[in-house]
């Protein structure tokens, strides 16, 4: 579908899972991907980042898997955005969407624990403080890091601020947590985006079924994903199977 210039648009893009890693048994299984810069024909910033050298090669390793020089250039993630992370874990994409913001003049904002929360969990605070020394401590490397509240008390953005929102691997936990939870946070998105902005979701993917949803098992159906988005106003733009894993069963209990 064409990407709608007057309305915020869904692109999407399937998560390869564990499985494919599992399967690799090969000497280079566990070696970081080959360097992008030699082959990039695209934005040289969006190579620069991922080749950088605060990306560790344990980091590094996912890439073969993640793909994210082809995941950014099909997002549509263009130099000078505004660009909201959420819920960034353990900061993968931060390593290089952060560096690729700044490169390009661009700003980047990531979704922190809700301090404004009285009842959020010292845990929580305590992996805020980490995040927040571990990347708005070099702004050589990362620029201006923005944290902004997220949670239970804080569940909107600045309105019409940003251009590209990414959400990874987190749909499924929305959808345990209150049955409004998904399109609350979707029309949050929504809202925030500027017209024509792209809200990019990677998630693993569920097999199409007519019966219920199992989000316990970390995997979500494409078909619900693009339902709620669309509630929300959404256009969807376009699908990837660029991450697609055909050895991924999909059957390992309560994981992916």
């Amino acid at each position: 579908m064409k990407r709608l210039a007057h309305v915020p648009t869904l692109v999407l893009f399937g998560l390869v899972t564990g499985a494919a890693q599992a399967a690799d048994t090969s000497a280079n299984a566990n070696q970081p991907a080959a360097s992008t810069a030699a082959e990039c024909h695209a934005d040289k910033a969006i190579c620069a980042s991922v080749d950088g050298a605060w990306r560790t090669p344990e980091v590094r390793s996912r890439d073969k898997y993640r793909h994210p020089v082809q995941a950014l250039e099909f997002w549509g993630v263009k130099p000078g955005m505004t660009i909201l992370e959420i819920q960034p874990g353990g900061g993968w994409w931060t390593e290089i969407l952060a560096p690729y913001a700044r490169m390009t003049g661009g700003k980047y904002y990531v979704t922190g624990a809700d301090l404004e929360n009285p009842k959020l969990a010292d845990a929580s605070r305590k992996a805020r403080a980490e995040f927040e020394t571990k990347y708005t401590g070099k702004p050589d490397v990362y620029g201006d890091v923005h944290v902004v509240n997220w949670g239970a008390v804080s569940k909107t953005f600045p309105a019409n601020t940003f251009d590209f929102i990414l959400t990874a691997r987190s749909i499924h936990n929305w959808m345990q947590q209150t049955p409004n939870a998904v399109p609350e946070n979707f029309k949050a998105f929504y809202d925030a985006l500027k017209p024509g902005g792209v809200l990019a979701v990677e998630q693993h993917r569920a097999n199409p079924t007519s019966g219920p949803e199992k989000p316990e098992t970390g995997y979500v159906t494409e078909k619900y994903v693009i339902e709620q988005a669309q509630k929300a106003g959404f256009k969807l733009a376009a699908r990837s199977e660029i991450n697609a894993n055909p050895k991924d069963t999909k059957d390992y209990g309560e994981n992916v």
